[in-house]
């Protein structure tokens, strides 16, 4: 990994585009295990269509753990000072994943360089399903 320097980037500059693979239901059952959040309406098919949806669907917080992903592929973790997000959609099976990132604002806070990232996991209709921003620091 190539770590960005500050003197480096600029506001407006993009992490490289991040595809994964499609949600699918293994992966739904491996999340459920991983944390531990074993809600029905993730990984029990009868119990989704009960509370009338189609299907299961993935977990908020797996979107999360993908942009906390997206943002480890550019910087170390020990350089990420912050990480918020908002669900603005369901991930449904089938949908793949596109995590981007921009630099929003350069600044300098406790004798850091930083930068603050506006990021999403959209699928791949470009359709946001959690956004967020992102403060790292650089050297």
């Amino acid at each position: 990994m190539t770590i960005p320097q500050y003197s480096d980037v600029q506001v407006g500059d993009e992490l490289p585009l991040m595809k994964l693979r499609p949600i699918d239901r293994t992966m739904l059952a491996l999340y459920a295990g991983a944390s531990g959040d074993h809600n029905q309406i993730h990984i029990d098919t009868d119990f989704a269509r009960k509370a009338r949806m189609p299907d299961v669907f993935a977990h908020g917080m797996l979107s999360a753990a993908y942009l906390g992903h997206l943002l480890t592929h550019w910087v170390p973790q020990r350089q990420i000072r912050k990480l918020a997000v908002r669900f603005t959609g369901i991930t449904q099976l089938g949908h793949i994943p596109h995590l981007t990132g921009r630099i929003a604002e350069k600044f300098e806070e406790n004798g850091e360089q930083r930068v603050r990232l506006d990021i999403q996991c959209a699928n791949q209709y470009g359709e946001p399903k959690l956004v967020g921003e992102a403060v790292v620091a650089l050297a």
